[in-house]
């Protein structure tokens, strides 16, 4: 059993096809995706501008297709019957079919102008008839219709559908033109350019929509992205500076365990074998962390010989500051602070230190020449930071327009970590101020000493208030 080829191709026997019979196969082949194109089930009923946010929007399109059927069905009907000599019953039916789908068209473009399609082509085979001097093959009631038709089209379909479209728009628009009664006035020309025109002019302008709201999607999961790099870069800084912290710790506990039977008498083995076991443990958890560290640091970052900053390099960091431009008043309880240093968890301590660096780098960053100060307070329990600036002066220009965030995040990271709270925002003058209550762990068998009254309570302040002058 032998099979045709769709096309003709070349063999050893006989000649290759020849231009007309590719052309052919070329068009039937067009022919056919317009069709399936055509013919394709409907996608999900969704009407035009249903995602505005604004509620008469989204009533647009339901109102004028509304106006249009309620206009173009009377007119069209009215139209048939004076003007191309077709019964009113018929006419009635021709103008329900061309003007009534419109509202389909809302939601269902693509079937609505199948419908609109036919009753358009029966309308024009049924007036061929007429005579005079009438617009052929399509009525203005035809046109104005079917271009409401292509808007909605171009606002729901692809390039290929609106393409096959205006294919068929085209096609039937020649046939029609052939069958015209002498003496009347053609409208294929018009036809064919207002509807490609509409077309391709609706495409444009959903494209250029449909790259907009991606584009507004894709600056969203950035902008999410780089909140989340913010945040563990934050954090991984974090763990870096809490190596040494927890290293300390661990080297305590392997030196007591290794001294152990040298500083007690009448141990027994079991006792030595435990303390060796607890040393060996601590040991290996040393160099676990050193290689948890080397993992956490980047790849041009050096190693830190320097030791975690405390509250006592406050004054150096409050000097540093003015030197920049930023007049900072410090208020820091000297004689309770001694005493609470003794029991205060080097987390804490370097959680407040760097909550204190954030804000005034902050305050140099955008508010340059503003008058800041920082109180830090105890009552036994919690640590108290506060930095508070002022509005800057009027002739500051900051130096820094945007902000990555990095501050804030770290910020509230460290409070986190320590189980803490943060209150950051604007003051009503114009100013900001950032506020951290850090609890505090005491070491087992010490007692808390008494609260001592925090700097802003005390009956003369500038006891405990060290003042430095605007650079």
């Amino acid at each position: 059993m032998s099979t045709t080829p769709t096309s003709p191709e070349p063999s050893e026997h006989g000649p290759g096809p020849t231009p007309g019979q590719r052309s052919f196969v070329l068009v039937m082949d067009r022919l056919r995706h317009a069709g399936s194109l055509l013919t394709a089930p409907p996608k999900r009923p969704r009407a035009l501008l249903a995602d505005s946010p604004r509620a008469w929007v989204r009533r647009l399109p339901h109102l004028v297709a509304l106006a249009l059927v309620a206009i173009l069905l009377p007119v069209t009907a009215h139209l048939l019957t004076n003007h191309y000599a077709i019964g009113i019953g018929l006419a009635t039916l021709l103008a329900v079919a061309q003007a009534g789908p419109l509202l389909l068209a809302v939601t269902r473009p693509l079937r609505a102008w199948g419908i609109i399609a036919v009753a358009d082509v029966t309308g024009a085979v049924a007036a061929i008839g007429s005579t005079g001097s009438r617009p052929a093959p399509w009525t203005p009631t035809i046109i104005i219709g079917y271009l409401a038709l292509c808007v909605a089209l171009s606002q729901r379909e692809g390039r290929r559908t609106l393409g096959a479209v205006w294919l068929a728009t085209l096609v039937a628009t020649a046939v029609l033109t052939e069958y015209n009664s002498p003496g009347s006035h053609s409208t294929s020309a018009v036809t064919i350019a207002l509807s490609g025109g509409v077309l391709l002019l609706g495409a444009l302008v959903k494209e250029r929509r449909e790259a907009q709201h991606r584009l507004a999607e894709q600056e969203t999961i950035n902008e999410a992205e780089r909140s989340h790099r913010t945040l563990l870069e934050e954090r991984a800084r974090i763990a870096r500076e809490l190596h040494d912290v927890v290293a300390h710790h661990m080297s305590v506990i392997t030196v007591q365990a290794d001294s152990a039977a040298y500083r007690l008498s009448d141990l027994s083995p079991e006792t030595v074998r435990e303390f060796e076991s607890i040393a060996a443990g601590a040991r290996e958890s040393l160099g676990e962390m050193r290689r948890l560290l080397s993992v956490l640091r980047s790849e041009d970052a050096a190693g830190e010989r320097v030791p975690q900053p405390g509250l006592d390099r406050l004054r150096q960091l409050a000097d540093a500051t003015v030197r920049a431009g930023v007049p900072v008043v410090l208020s820091l309880p000297e004689i309770t602070l001694v005493k609470f240093l003794t029991r205060l968890s080097p987390v804490v301590e370097l959680s407040a230190y760097r909550i204190v660096q954030e804000a005034l780098a902050n305050v140099v960053r955008h508010a340059p020449g503003a008058r800041t100060e920082v109180l830090i307070s105890t009552d036994g329990d919690h640590l108290t930071v506060v930095v508070v600036n002022r509005p800057a002066p009027r002739r500051a220009v900051p130096l820094e327009l945007g902000s990555t965030g990095h501050g804030l995040t770290g910020m509230a990271e460290r409070v986190r970590l320590v189980g803490g709270t943060l209150d950051v925002g604007p003051l009503p003058d114009g100013g900001f101020r950032v506020a951290a209550r850090l609890p505090v762990a005491e070491p087992r068998g010490t007692t808390a000493p008494p609260p001592e009254p925090s700097p802003t309570s005390t009956a003369n302040p500038e006891e405990h208030r060290s003042t430095w002058p605007s650079a």
